[in-house]
């Protein structure tokens, strides 16, 4: 398919189902995007689509049905390896439609430059956990999973502070507080290939954290806005529940999100 603008390219990537060709579709856009090859927007884009496209596995079901296991055992780390491929295809399409879906309103260039590069990292986040997964004997699609990311895009669709709000500095900056004893614990099963992977993950998502606070407070600065007052406003009314601790007061704070952001937010703070 030809696409002349990266709107275009995001678009075709949001709507191709086969993980394989959605990962590539995603990195040639970067790559297009990043040598200024592509227009921003052309008058034949098409919108974003409601869903992205998805191979017919996994089944999709209620979080309480997805079983969490251990992870001193093969199955168990199998199981954590494909929930962490189901995030970052859920990653790769948040980003391919922040990019998408905000195209057409006021926003600098410099935001798609990061909005792109965090989507190509997450498709090669995909493609580490997907050649890991088969190197254990498995397949994205072969476990159940939930459809709770792409539920918090739908909420956030017509809202870019939301957006910006929910999935970097809510959704993705939880990474950041449960993937160290995660690693840690890979490496104490002596696992400590997935351990490698998910820490280039982890240091990753540093920087897609540091991109949703970065543009956050610059779309409230332009605004007016007090960045924190408006940030739990929003997480109040786009959120269900209150943010979990332990917090990654380090990494968060590294990223941009220091405590005045988020601690107001958690249950701990009621007690």
């Amino acid at each position: 398919m030809s696409v002349v603008s990266l709107r275009s390219a995001c678009v075709a990537a949001l709507n191709e189902a086969d993980t394989t060709e959605k990962r590539r579709l995603t990195r040639q856009a970067f790559k297009l995007w990043k040598s200024r090859a592509l227009s921003l927007t052309a008058p034949t884009d098409d919108a974003p689509p409601a869903r992205p496209g998805r191979p017919v596995k996994p089944e999709l079901v209620h979080p309480s049905k997805v079983k969490k296991r251990g992870l001193g055992t093969m199955a168990g780390r199998v199981s954590l390896l494909h929930a962490l491929a189901h995030i970052e295809l859920n990653a790769i399409d948040l980003a391919l439609d922040i990019v998408a879906r905000f195209a057409t309103q006021n926003v600098p260039r410099s935001f798609f430059d990061s909005w792109m590069s965090v989507a190509d990292d997450e498709a090669r986040h995909f493609g580490l956990l997907e050649a890991r997964l088969a190197e254990l004997g498995a397949t994205y699609g072969d476990m159940p999973a939930h459809d709770g990311l792409w539920e918090a895009a739908t909420a956030t669709e017509n809202d870019l502070f939301a957006r910006l709000a929910i999935v970097p500095m809510v959704l993705e900056a939880r990474g950041l507080d449960v993937t160290p004893s995660i690693v840690e614990k890979l490496h104490e099963f002596g696992d400590a290939k997935s351990a490698a992977i998910l820490q280039v993950i982890y240091e990753d998502e540093k920087t897609h954290v540091a991109v949703g606070a970065k543009w956050f407070r610059f779309f409230c600065a332009r605004n007016g806005l007090r960045p924190d007052e408006t940030f739990h406003d929003l997480v109040r009314r786009n959120f269900r529940g209150q943010l979990k601790p332990p917090f990654n007061d380090r990494a968060r704070a590294a990223s941009g999100l220091t405590p005045g952001f988020y601690r107001s937010l958690s249950a701990s703070s009621r007690l």
